[in-house]
């Protein structure tokens, strides 16, 4: 018997359900299809086809290594995989379950579809989003309560190993290379991102080590610095399936066992309550699908957000004149990431500070992110805007001097992502434009010049989005 082995978002070979699936059956066809067209209104953004080119490089060598192959297909699933059937000999295709609202509608698509069995496995999540329901039977709103839920759930169950080997069909069907899909971008501007990261498998694996290692045993109380490295950077990894959850969430369960140390236990039990807000943003898409292009809470549809493009440009290039905000928008634009507090901040002040929609906001992340995912990027934004699921609320708004002189104390954060305030003094460092002249002459900092004036003064613009809010309830 043949199974073709669809990988979509999950490019590893470790604990891999449909994967093991098909080795048990027989001779196993990987493939690897690039349909943008299957995506909807979210094709992958130019930061993620980099670093999906690099994950398919990795997958494909994994599978060299147990005796298979990738093979590469463009187009629609609907037409592509039953025609490969056909040609393999394949009697079942078996895929990781997606969650995106398009990705769940190519699956129904193809259940009725096939010729051939088809087959969708859990591999992805934790806990499915059908399965943690509330006590009236319904979805969950709410974080805290549906983690206590998942809790009580017990944890997942442990991680497998990959297939020692995999059969080869009689016949390998034809192939395209990955470099022929054109994810590179034609000018090169990706160099920062390929200092800061390491694709794949391999790169999934180590980064999971060096946590365990270092950042787990502070990270309840560092990750909340950008300037430190305290944070897993496994969300990338995560999103496209190049390590599973269970191998994360078991991986760090046993430091905490193991550890004796109150500040690692502390650590470990905060990244794994981070896990469980992945979960949680999926559980939300699922049931309220519409979530990626209107705001869960109705009454928020009417909002009076302003068309601002001078001042959206200048959020998205860093020069907004708020250096913790501008640090944050240039760690993206060179690295495709952005430390999560700092996403944070910058979100609020897009919506907040400049009354600018949240979609604009989460386009651009979702363009430039290494690791933009539809339910962790629209959770999220939708969180930022008090429109969405355990929203904060509107007048929850982020004073991005305050943040920074309280998450970023020295300047160091600012510092290297805002060189041109690099010799300003520790107490200027977040508002340069309260700093004497003399200061600012020897710091070689010309406001408006050098860089910007603030394009909106903290007090007014919180004044103004307060009235849009009673705006938008009246």
């Amino acid at each position: 018997m043949t199974t073709i082995v669809w990988f979509r978002q999950d490019l590893r070979v470790d604990d891999h359900a449909p994967l093991l699936y098909a080795a048990e059956r027989g001779a196993v066809v990987p493939i690897f299809l690039w349909s943008p067209e299957d995506e909807g209104a979210w094709p992958v953004g130019a930061a993620a086809r980099w670093w999906l080119h690099h994950s398919l490089t990795g997958l494909a060598a994994s599978l060299q290594a147990l005796g298979s192959r990738l093979i590469i297909r463009s187009g629609r699933a609907i037409d592509v995989l039953p025609a490969l059937a056909r040609e393999s000999g394949a009697d079942v295709i078996v895929c990781a379950r997606r969650y995106e609202p398009a990705a769940r509608a190519v699956e129904a698509a193809l259940a009725g579809a096939m010729g051939a069995a088809f087959v969708a496995l859990d591999a992805s999540l934790l806990h499915q989003p059908e399965a943690i329901r509330t006590g009236g039977n319904g979805p969950y709103q709410v974080y805290t309560p549906y983690a206590r839920n998942c809790r009580m759930q017990g944890g997942p169950s442990r991680p497998r190993l990959a297939p020692a080997a995999l059969a080869s069909p009689t016949r390998w069907p034809a192939s395209s290379s990955i470099t022929s899909l054109a994810l590179l971008p034609t000018i090169n501007w990706t160099g920062s991102m390929a200092s800061a990261w390491t694709p794949g498998e391999i790169g999934a694996r180590a980064a999971l080590t060096a946590f365990l290692d270092g950042a787990v045993g502070t990270y309840a109380e560092s990750r909340d610095i950008p300037a430190a490295p305290g944070t897993s950077r496994l969300s990338p990894h995560l999103h496209w399936g190049e390590i599973s959850p269970r191998r994360a969430w078991h991986a760090v369960s046993d430091a905490l066992r193991r550890s004796g140390d109150p500040t690692t236990k502390r650590g470990a039990e905060k990244y794994l309550a981070e896990l469980l807000w992945r979960e949680f943003a999926h559980h939300v898409l699922v049931h309220f699908p519409h979530t990626p292009a209107a705001p869960l809470r109705a009454e928020y549809a009417s909002f009076p957000w302003r068309s601002d493009l001078e001042a959206l440009r200048a959020w998205q290039r860093g020069r907004t004149g708020y250096p913790l905000v501008d640090a944050g928008m240039r760690e993206l634009w060179a690295t495709g990431w952005m430390h999560n507090r700092v996403r944070m901040v910058v979100a609020s002040f897009l919506v907040k500070h400049l009354l600018i929609a949240w979609h604009d906001g989460a386009r651009w992340f979702w363009d430039t992110l290494v690791d933009a995912d539809l339910a962790n990027n629209t959770l999220g934004w939708q969180w930022a805007a008090g429109c969405g699921a355990d929203a904060a609320p509107y007048f929850r708004i982020f004073n991005p001097v305050l943040q920074g002189e309280k998450f970023d104390p020295t300047g160091t954060y600012v510092r290297r992502w805002v060189p041109e305030l690099a010799l300003l003094p520790d107490r200027f460092v977040h508002a340069p434009w309260k700093a004497p002249a003399a200061v600012l002459e020897r710091a070689g900092v010309r406001l408006g010049v050098d860089y910007p004036a603030p394009i909106v003064e903290h007090t007014a613009a919180r004044i103004r989005a307060l009235a849009a809010a009673d705006q938008r309830s009246t």
